[in-house]
This record gives C-alpha cells, structure tokens and sequence, in this order.
C-alpha cells in the first residue's frame, strides 16, 4: 500500500477523473480554481444589453421572464444587420460574459448567423437575422398580449414614417 501524499490510479480513467492521493485528499495539480464571482440575473442582463448596445445590435427587446418560466430570468431578442454581424455579436457577447463573469455560455447557430441562442444560466439571448426573427416571432410566444401590440404598433408606425 503506498504511502500517504502519494498519488495513486487504479486505471488510466480513474487517473483522468480525479488525482487523489491515498488518504483520500485532492492531489495539489497545480491548478487553480478561478475566484470570479457570479453575477446575479440583473447584472448578467445589462452586460448583455450593453454588448447588443456596442455591437450595434437592432431592435433589442428584453422580456421578463419571472413567473412565466423556471428556464432563466430574463429574455433578450435583438436583430443583426447580416449573417456576419449575427455570429460576430454572439461571438462577442460571449468572450465578453467569459472576462468580466467567468460565465460559459452554451451557443447554438453561430455557424450559420441566420439565429443563435446564447444560453447564458439567467438571461437568454437571441440574435437573428431580421427576416428569420420576423418569422419566428419569438416576442409575441413570451410578452404579455398587451405588450407586443403595443410594440408591434409603434414598429409598423416608425416604418410609415420613414
């Protein structure tokens, strides 16, 4: 039986799962855990607003999500110009959450840029391409029904203007 402080592995996979020393403590790797503090809800949306902001990102909408779903706190829809700009606003977005939070975000679409999905923990983000957002119509799922005819009003009243 090896002594105390030694590391042991009964199989290769045992050895990449967890080092630990014969006595049961963590085996010192070396690594250390990173101190970034998580952020609460509130603050995860408003990193996410100001980076949609930064990046130009078009027809931002925030919904409230307390009390509708138990999936996040907030939601975040918002427009890019082009395929291009939808995946560089995700990438962004989430090296930005990455640096300030530690936050990892679960991505979907980025390939493509017609619609990515950026899991954040709290807010979930959405950002599309104006034709695929205009189909989907992901506002009128999650607003109240007074909400959404009310933006929807004012939208169609901006384009007549214009």
């Amino acid at each position: 039986m090896p002594s105390a402080g030694v590391l042991t592995a009964d199989s290769q996979e045992d050895n990449d799962l967890s080092l630990t020393s014969s006595a049961g403590t963590p085996a010192n790797t070396g690594i250390h855990a990173m101190s970034v503090q998580a952020p609460n809800s509130d603050t995860t949306l408003a990193a996410v607003l100001k980076s949609l902001d930064d990046d130009k990102g078009e027809d931002v909408v925030q919904i409230n999500l307390h009390g509708k779903s138990e999936m996040g706190d907030y939601m975040v829809i918002a427009s890019g110009r082009s395929s291009r700009q939808v995946s560089a606003m995700a990438e962004k977005l989430t090296d930005r959450l990455k640096k300030s939070f530690g936050i990892l975000c679960k991505v979907e679409g980025r390939a493509t840029g017609d619609w990515v999905l950026i899991d954040t923990g709290d807010v979930i983000v959405h950002v599309f391409r104006p034709e695929v957002r205009e189909f989907y119509q992901l506002e009128k799922m999650w607003q109240n029904p007074g909400e959404a005819t009310a933006e929807h009003n004012a939208a169609e009243a901006a384009k007549r203007t214009t």
